[in-house]
């Protein structure tokens, strides 16, 4: 597994040398040393922390726990108008095909509603680097290689070190003020946000940084966020620095009321089992997004009767070779080629001319096809 070219302060940056090939992940337990180049292993079941040594043959080890890591040695070293020697880090999504586990993305950035994330740092006295929280988006939903965009949110800088290209103003993002750099180091372009001083500990939501971004023309709503990140980029020492604890979510569609949406009355019987009476209908759009092996799909359901529709369940058969590894929006089971896809309470109705929509990542053999015919509660619908 390869590691992508890292923004640093200069640009023009070249790697050389043989790829080394990652170490296989295991779950995480507390207190696990990682010293391999490129080792990683998960925490909570969620998150992915590497070591990510990708810049150096020096020694470098973190002390992984269960909620973070910190550096426990770093005898490698740059020039500080070179790049950094590595990205100790934890990430949520996709990195070089290693994707943290339940992760949604890569996901559109035209689907997100929210992206809520936490962070606490530990800095160190000694030693040049940044602790730098990393926003990764590309025109496709990529999982390996190199995006075309990363965002850079230097919380913190120690030593004479600054953002890739150059200042070009400043913004307020987050209720925060930053300086704004841009530049590209030869194999993505990079927006970076500087803080204005230090900080420890923030709650915030990245897409505030991703919508800042898109009105600099940067990248637009068709993009993808393929992951999340938060660590250090040491040119020097940083032995002791930490990320104590991460947190990062990214929210599709509508957000769940915050309160019981009106519904009508249960029915007092069961409900049938044969197809629904005259004026029950509905409409599939099915949208997919390939690439190599693998896609993602938008799924939309909507009521074409007179009907109110209360709670959903939605059935197709997927063509062969194809394997659904995470959805969003919706509680989707597959056995062999059936796939069952049903509502997660809060967008359970669907009134008439209502429309809902799910998503899920997949991957296929061969040649790609889309599913050929729904139902919907038993009900045959039109495919868009």
């Amino acid at each position: 597994m390869r590691r992508p070219i890292r923004a640093a302060a200069a640009a023009g940056l070249l790697l050389t040398g043989s790829l080394v090939a990652v170490i296989a992940a295991t779950p995480a337990q507390a207190d696990t040393v990682i010293c391999e180049q490129y080792g990683t292993t998960t925490i909570q079941g969620r998150y992915v922390v590497q070591n990510n040594r990708w810049g150096t043959t020096a020694q470098q080890c973190i002390n992984v726990t269960s909620t973070g890591f910190s550096i426990t040695a770093q005898q490698g070293s740059s020039p500080t108008n070179g790049a950094p020697v590595s990205y100790p880090s934890v990430f949520y999504g996709c990195h070089y095909t290693n994707c943290s586990p339940g992760t949604n993305l890569p996901i559109q950035v035209s689907r997100i509603s929210s992206a809520p994330s936490s962070i606490d740092y530990t800095y160190v006295s000694s030693g040049t680097y940044n602790a730098s929280y990393d926003i990764w988006l590309d025109p496709t939903p990529r999982t390996n290689g190199v995006n075309q965009m990363e965002i850079m949110i230097w919380f913190h800088r120690q030593g004479s070190i600054q953002p890739i290209g150059s200042p070009v103003g400043t913004a307020t993002v987050g209720g925060r003020s930053w300086q704004v750099w841009t530049g590209g180091n030869g194999a993505n372009n990079v927006v970076s946000y500087l803080a204005q001083s230090s900080i420890t500990s923030w709650n915030f939501d990245v897409l505030d940084f991703i919508d800042d971004v898109r009105a600099r023309g940067q990248i637009t709503n068709s993009w993808y966020l393929t992951s999340i990140q938060a660590g250090f980029e040491p040119w020097n020492g940083g032995t002791g620095a930490g990320v104590n604890t991460f947190s990062a979510a990214v929210n599709t569609g509508g957000t769940p009321p915050t309160t019981a949406p009106p519904t009508t009355a249960p029915p007092t019987t069961a409900p049938p089992t044969t197809p629904p009476p005259a004026g029950v209908g509905c409409r599939v759009g099915y949208t997919p997004n390939t690439w190599n092996n693998g896609y993602t799909v938008d799924v939309r359901i909507s009521n074409t009767g007179n009907s109110t529709i209360n709670g959903w369940t939605l059935a197709y058969q997927l063509p062969a070779g194809q394997t659904i590894s995470n959805s969003w929006n919706a509680t989707v089971s597959q056995s062999g080629s059936s796939v069952t896809a049903r509502d997660v309470g809060w967008n359970g109705t669907i009134a008439p001319n209502g429309t809902v929509s799910f998503g899920y990542q997949a991957t296929y053999s061969g040649s790609y096809s889309s599913p050929t015919s729904f139902t919907l509660n038993g009900t045959s619908c039109v495919t868009a």
